[in-house]
């Protein structure tokens, strides 16, 4: 192997290092099951070996990987087969009942709501920034992000209700 090759290959284990986490809890986010984004994921660092892109700056870096990883995140969800398929929540180890409580309520939100709520909540983008890597307008995203906080506020207000009512 040549250096320059060895060089590419250290480059690209390098951007696997920095973004592997935040594309698995993206993807995982989105997915619903932590095997299924897995192999989202290696997807996404096989897109990037595939189309060698070059980055101007780790943001750029990072929105292009992220962009991949929900690009490839929806492809699945549309397609037949995991129509038929029920995703487990198996992943994100809670520390307690309301954590789990949480996250699966977020994961029953539709694929659209739970996107910007993990990008803009999780991963601290603006809503900016989460339109062009979703590819929407910036007012859609802010509709979503609205909509996706009204449902879970009316989720959890009926689990209230519904606690008081037993106790």
């Amino acid at each position: 192997m040549s250096d320059k090759s060895d060089g590419i290959k250290a480059q690209k284990e390098e951007i696997v290092k920095r973004n592997l986490n935040r594309l698995l809890r993206t993807a995982v986010a989105i997915m619903g099951s932590k095997a299924e984004a897995e192999d989202i994921v290696q997807d996404t660092f096989i897109k990037l070996i595939e189309k060698q892109p070059d980055f101007n700056s780790p943001e750029h870096e990072t929105a292009w990987l992220i962009r991949v990883t929900v690009n490839l995140c929806k492809s699945r969800l549309r397609s037949h087969w995991w129509q038929k398929t029920v995703p487990l929540l198996e992943s994100h180890r809670a520390q307690y009942d309301e954590q789990i409580d949480i996250l699966q309520t977020i994961l029953s939100l539709p694929v659209k709501y739970r996107t910007v709520i993990h990008l803009f909540y999780y991963e601290g983008y603006s809503t900016k920034e989460i339109a062009s890597l979703i590819e929407l307008k910036e007012p859609a995203v802010r509709k979503q992000l609205t909509r996706a906080r009204a449902i879970l506020k009316d989720i959890f207000i009926e689990e209230e209700i519904f606690c008081e009512r037993i106790y």
